[in-house]
This record gives structure tokens, C-alpha cells and sequence, in this order.
């Protein structure tokens, strides 16, 4: 599987390595200049000078390294562990014989000794013990910068591994509330139809004109909407009062509307069509099965940082267990709901004291993003 672009590259960044290189080489030239004052020797500012030369050729050198470990990132982490510490033996070889020359081949002054001046001209193999020995310190110390970078390369591949997840998670969470999102207006142009219908064998034409403009507006106004974005709660509350409308004409006499929504909370947002369902379901089982006046309010109350939306109706012929209908209503709303949301989104709904039912809408209060 090929990497996402916004995953970005695998390993440790160059900034990071950058700066851990620098920070590794200023504490190995601060231990090291602390131990020659200790020491005391001779001629400390030209041996600053030089230590300064080597540690800048220490830093050019680790970065090759770093080059170099770059091209196992993509390797399994055994892999990339025998490169990281098989790597370090050559590049301290190369720093230790940087550092013979810097200090004893290149103009020697006081820094050497008779005794060790003889000794580098008589003794067969000094110079290579010399550079030998010189290697292993430097090999620890290259070691442990190349365990450094093994570990924040780890942590960088946890970290990417992390937001790839995310992405996924989200894009499963998108795919999920498109899916319940678009189950609404079928349904709801099912039931739309189903009246219209019911108009035409009544041969009422004017009423089926009225309700096919009234359909077209809504649909107008819908379907221009992303299905993952959200709409102010007055935008959504508008659409509840033109499904309404459409239903008017069905039941001019028995279908009263009231919409109760403090100015305060119509700029709250909430997903699109939340309120679909539960107007259709009050037109269903409120106003179509009885012959009186049926009142749909709907309502909103702020509580602390939730919002609570109700949708109720007075009709008195409730759906009971027998009306599961086609399952998608309520159980649309309650997925998209918990799909947005998580714990903070809920719905309760139940027949109300004395007559009718009720549906109550539980959500956080968010004022941007609409």
C-alpha cells in the first residue's frame, strides 16, 4: 500500500536530526573543553580552535550518517538496528583520524610530548593503534546518537501510524453520516409522493400544485446542502416549515403548527435534517390517524452547554410497538446522532402524559462551523 501524501515522509525530519546532531556535538565540546581546563593543559585557546575544527567535522559527519540511515527508514526495525550500529563503526574511524591529524599531524606545536613524538616516529603501528583506540570512544559516542535516532524514528512512525488511524476513523465517520444523511430524502419523498398521490385519486388539482411547488422548494433548499456539514438551527427549522407546508395541504383543517426557539439558539448548529424524522413521524401517527385538530410544536431549550431540541405533537393514536415502520426514522436520527457526537448526542422519545408523543433531542451547543 502506497503512503498518502499527508502522512508525510517516514522517519526523523532533518530539522530534528538537525538539532540532535548540534545538541550531541555542543555537549561533546563542552565535556571536552571542561576536562582540558580540569586537566590544565597548555595552550588552551589553539587547542579550542582545533576542538572547534573537530567537532564541526564531527557534526558534517554524523549528518552523513544520518543521510545514510535515512535510506533504511523503509526496512524492518532489526534491519534498521544492525544499519544504525554497523554504520557508526566507519563514520568514528573516519572522525578518529580527523582528529590524529587536527591535533598531530597538522602543525603539532605543544600539543605533543617528546616522549610521544618519539614514540610516533620509532613504534611500528602507533599511528593505527592510535586511531583505533581514538575510534572505539567515538563509536559509543555515534552509537548513542544513532540509538537517539532510532528511537524519535520509532516515535515519528508511531505518530504517523497515529494519524493515519484518525484519518481513516474519520473518513469511516464521513462515510457513515453521508450514508445515514442520504437514507433521509428518499424517505421522505416516498412519504411526499404517497400524499401527492393520495390528492390525484381525490382529484384535487389545486392542492397537488400547491404541494408539488411546496415539494420543490424544499428539495430547492435540501439538496444544495453538503451532507457532512451542518445547517444554524433556523435554517433547518425553515425546511421543518416547508415539509409542513407541503403536508398542509393534506390536512388544512387538523394540522397547526408552533415553533418555540429562543433567538439565542437559532444560530446553533445542528446536522441537516436532524428534524426530518420526527416532523414526518408526528404527521404519520399525530394528524393522519385522527380526525381532530392535531398541534405540532417544536421547541429548544439551552441547558449549560447542551442543547435540547423536542418535537411533539398532541395526537391521540401514539405509535405503539406494531408501528416500527420501515426503521429508519428514529433509528436514522439516533445513528447520526451518536455518529457526530458520540455520548453527547441522544435522543429520547415515548407517548406523553394524556395524549400524543413526544421525541427529544439532546446535543452540544456549537455556534461555528455552519
Amino acid at each position: 500500500m502506497t503512503d498518502l501524501p499527508e502522512d508525510g515522509d517516514r522517519g526523523v525530519a532533518p530539522a530534528i536530526a538537525l538539532y540532535s546532531i548540534l545538541g550531541f556535538w555542543f555537549f561533546y565540546a563542552l565535556l571536552v573543553s571542561l576536562r582540558a581546563m580540569i586537566v590544565g593543559f597548555e595552550s588552551q585557546g589553539e587547542m579550542a580552535v582545533r576542538r572547534i575544527i573537530v567537532t564541526v567535522i564531527g557534526i558534517i559527519v554524523t549528518w552523513i550518517l544520518y543521510l545514510a540511515l535515512r535510506r533504511f527508514d523503509a526496512r524492518p526495525l532489526a534491519i534498521r538496528v544492525v544499519a544504525a550500529f554497523s554504520l557508526a563503526a566507519p563514520f568514528a574511524l573516519a572522525m578518529a583520524a580527523a582528529n590524529y591529524y587536527i591535533f598531530n599531524v597538522y602543525d603539532p606545536g605543544n600539543f605533543i610530548s617528546e616522549g610521544e613524538m618519539m614514540k610516533m616516529t620509532k613504534e611500528e603501528g602507533y599511528l593505527l593503534v592510535s586511531i583505533v583506540e581514538d575510534a572505539l570512544s567515538r563509536y559509543f559516542f555515534l552509537a548513542a546518537w544513532a540509538g537517539l535516532y532510532l528511537a524519535l524514528s520509532y516515535a515519528s512512525e508511531a505518530h504517523r501510524t497515529e494519524r493515519r488511524a484518525a484519518r481513516l476513523e474519520k473518513a469511516a465517520q464521513q462515510a457513515e453520516l453521508r450514508s445515514l444523511r442520504y437514507q433521509v430524502n428518499p424517505h421522505f419523498l416516498f412519504n411526499t409522493l404517497n400524499s401527492l398521490s393520495t390528492l390525484v385519486m381525490r382529484n384535487r388539482p389545486d392542492e397537488a400544485e400547491r404541494m408539488i411547488m411546496s415539494l420543490s422548494n424544499f428539495y430547492r433548499t435540501s439538496l444544495t446542502d453538503d451532507p457532512l456539514e451542518e445547517v444554524p438551527l433556523e435554517e433547518e427549522v425553515h425546511l421543518q416549515t416547508l415539509y409542513l407546508d407541503i403536508e398542509s395541504v393534506r390536512f388544512p383543517d387538523r394540522l397547526k403548527t408552533v415553533v418555540d426557539i429562543p433567538p439565542v439558539l437559532m444560530n446553533a448548529c445542528v446536522p441537516g435534517l436532524i428534524l426530518q424524522p420526527l416532523v414526518e413521524n408526528a404527521i404519520k401517527y399525530g394528524v393522519s390517524r385522527t380526525s381532530s385538530p392535531v398541534e405540532i410544536r417544536i421547541t429548544a431549550r439551552e441547558d449549560g452547554d447542551l442543547m435540547h431540541i423536542a418535537v411533539t405533537d398532541d395526537g391521540d393514536n401514539p405509535p405503539g410497538r406494531s408501528d416500527s415502520g420501515s426503521g429508519i426514522g428514529l433509528a436514522n436520527v439516533r445513528d447520526r446522532l451518536t455518529a457526530r457526537f458520540g455520548d453527547q448526542g441522544q435522543i429520547v422519545y415515548g407517548p406523553r402524559e394524556g395524549k400524543g408523543f413526544s421525541v427529544l433531542l439532546t446535543l452540544p451547543i456549537i455556534r461555528r462551523g455552519c
